[in-house]
C-alpha cells in the first residue's frame, strides 16, 4: 500500500497467496495477533500479570492510500504497532495503526520482517529485527527454544531464568491505564463540504475540547463538493479527541466519520 498505492483488499489478497496472511486473516489485520504478543511482552518487561482484554486493539482495515499519502506529506509512515510504556507507575498497552517518522528504524521495516524497539533507562534505544513470517523462520525459533530447554534440563539449570522474567515474589500488579486516559499526537482527516466557515467550526470544536492544532492541509478547492481536511494535533488526551470527533461528526457538512490515526514522535 505504501510503495505502490494499492488498496487494502488487493494487498491482503496478495499476502494470503504468498502465505504471509492466514486464510482467515482476522488475527493478522485486526491487530489481535499483535495484541497477544504485546500481552506477553508487557508481562516480561514489567513483571505484572496482563489481561489481554485490557489491551486496546485496533486493526488496519480502515487505512487507505489517501491517508498513506498524507502521512508522507508530514514525513511519516503508517505501521501497525504494539506499544507498551511505563508512565508514572502505570502501564500503557495498545495496538493500533500508528504514524511515525519515516526515518525511524521501525518505519523502515517492510515485507515479512518484524522489529521490536526497546527503550532502556541506561542503554537507550535497542532494535531487534528479523523475519517474522514463513515456515523456516518460524521453525527455527521453535527449535531454538526446544534446544535451550534441553540444555537447561541436562545441566540442572531449570528455573535459572524464570519463565515470566521476574522471580515470582517480585511480580506485582500494576495498573493498566485505560485508553481514554492516554495522551498522544493525532492525525485527523475530515471529509467535508467545501464552503465558508467549515474550517472555523472544526478548529473551534477542537479548541473547546482543549486540542491544539500543529498543522493543517487542504489540497484543492471544489466549492460545494466534498474535500479532505487533514489536521495534525499537538499532544492531546484520547478522551478529549474522541469527544471532539463526536461533536464534529454530527455536523451536516461532514460526509463521513472522521479518520483518526495516532502519531508517535516528538511534539513540535
Amino acid at each position: 500500500m505504501t510503495r505502490e498505492g494499492h488498496g487494502f483488499d488487493t494487498v491482503l489478497k496478495d499476502a494470503q497467496q504468498a502465505g504471509y496472511a492466514e486464510a482467515d486473516p482476522t488475527f493478522d489485520v485486526a491487530g489481535i495477533d499483535s495484541a497477544h504478543k504485546l500481552a506477553i511482552l508487557v508481562s516480561l518487561a514489567y513483571g505484572t500479570p496482563v489481561n489481554f482484554k485490557d489491551i486496546y486493539t485496533e486493526g488496519i482495515m480502515h487505512i487507505t492510500p489517501t491517508d498513506i499519502n498524507y502521512a508522507k506529506e508530514f514525513g511519516f509512515t503508517i505501521k501497525l504497532l504494539g506499544i507498551a510504556k511505563l508512565v508514572d507507575g502505570e502501564i500503557e498497552a495498545r495496538v493500533h495503526p500508528t504514524m511515525l517518522p519515516s526515518a525511524s528504524p521501525i518505519a523502515q521495516v517492510e515485507d515479512v520482517y518484524n522489529a521490536i524497539q526497546l527503550v532502556g533507562d541506561a542503554v537507550g534505544d535497542v532494535v531487534l529485527y528479523g523475519r517474522g513470517a514463513g515456515s523456516m523462520p518460524t521453525g527455527s525459533a521453535v527449535v531454538s527454544d526446544v534446544i535451550a530447554i534441553g540444555r537447561n534440563v541436562l545441566k540442572g539449570a531449570v528455573g535459572r531464568v524464570p519463565a515470566a522474567s521476574f522471580q515470582q515474589d517480585q511480580r506485582r500488579p500494576v495498573r493498566m491505564k485505560p485508553m481514554e486516559e492516554i495522551s498522544s499526537l493525532y492525525y485527523l482527516r475530515f471529509m467535508v463540504v467545501d464552503r465558508p466557515g467549515v474550517l472555523a467550526q472544526i478548529a473551534g470544536e477542537l479548541g473547546r475540547c482543549g486540542i491544539s492544532i500543529s498543522s493543517m492541509l487542504q489540497q484543492g478547492r471544489r466549492a460545494g463538493q466534498t474535500v479532505p481536511v487533514v489536521i495534525k494535533t499537538h499532544m492531546a488526551r484520547e478522551r478529549d479527541i474522541q469527544k471532539a470527533l463526536r461533536e464534529i461528526n454530527r455536523n451536516t457538512f461532514v460526509s463521513e466519520p472522521a479518520t483518526l490515526i495516532r502519531v508517535e514522535g516528538r511534539d513540535e
